[in-house]
């Protein structure tokens, strides 16, 4: 049964933590009691540490048929680096699930583009895991992950699985190359070219660095994908998730209740604003 007070955290312990990277976790968490209500791909929970503090976190995932609940975490600061360093045994608070999520239901019968930079590919994790339990219903699927530095990837053996398959393109590319590395060079915006899609019947959506989504907006309006198909994630400032604080206003609108996710159409002009 779903927790009916949003602003009280349920007790989740910790089942599995995988170190993706130097300072990236994925927590695997399981209700201790009382449940969250399912999520949706691309909303988020607010994740508390006792004694330390809360952030938000979008849901990466969760397994099959049961209340678990998928966290990919950067440790960038003192509640983050808790959450990451939190070991299997060890209880976090969780409350949510949050927000909107993404378009998936207007993506039947489309062409879909997912346009990912670093940490920005565990939001859309939910997304491609989806597409492909239904593959059936989408056109062609295109996944474009861009990273710093080939360390700096995300889910490496998900990676290789997804591109042993035929019913999926993925092209993934470094800023950075290292040794041994023989794969693409370059931002990921360079890839949008070589994405197979019908921009007429395309639903894009992205996630990344706020200056790496403007790119990928660029390149997807010039090759002729309309404003309203295009949605991003605006993960930012985000405190109460109800829209109470005011901390993550953006213009009219509250990115916590009336976001994460946006149509592109939706914000453009308020994305033009430096002041915002």
């Amino acid at each position: 049964m779903p927790a009916a007070d949003p602003m009280v955290p349920l007790p989740y312990r910790v089942r599995r933590s995988v170190r993706e990277t130097d300072d990236v976790r994925t927590l695997t968490l399981e209700p201790v009691g009382q449940t969250l209500a399912p999520f949706r791909p691309g909303q988020f929970n607010m994740v508390y540490v006792f004694g330390v503090g809360e952030v938000p976190v979008s849901m990466s995932g969760g397994l099959p048929g049961q209340p678990t609940m998928m966290h990919t975490v950067r440790d960038v600061g003192l509640v983050s680096r808790a959450i990451a360093g939190a070991k299997p045994g060890d209880v976090v608070g969780l409350r949510g699930p949050f927000g909107c999520g993404w378009p998936l239901a207007d993506a039947v019968g489309k062409d879909v583009v997912i346009v990912a930079g670093g940490v920005g590919l565990a939001p859309l994790r939910p997304v491609i895991v989806q597409l492909l339990a239904e593959r059936e219903r989408y056109g062609k699927v295109s996944l474009l992950y861009g990273g710093r530095t080939p360390a700096g990837l995300l889910y490496r053996r998900e990676l290789e699985r997804w591109r042993s398959r035929f019913d999926i393109e993925v092209e993934v590319t470094v800023d950075a190359a290292g040794e041994g590395w023989r794969g693409n060079v370059g931002v990921v915006t360079s890839l949008l070219g070589r994405a197979p899609f019908d921009p007429s019947k395309t639903i894009a959506m992205c996630c990344g660095p706020e200056v790496m989504m403007r790119f990928t907006v660029a390149g997807l309006l010039e090759r002729g994908v309309p404003s309203e198909s295009i949605h991003l994630s605006l993960e930012r400032n985000m405190k109460c998730a109800i829209g109470f604080c005011g901390h993550c206003q953006f213009g009219p609108e509250f990115i916590c209740k009336d976001g994460p996710v946006f149509p592109y159409a939706r914000v453009e002009r308020l994305l033009k604003v430096r002041e915002l």
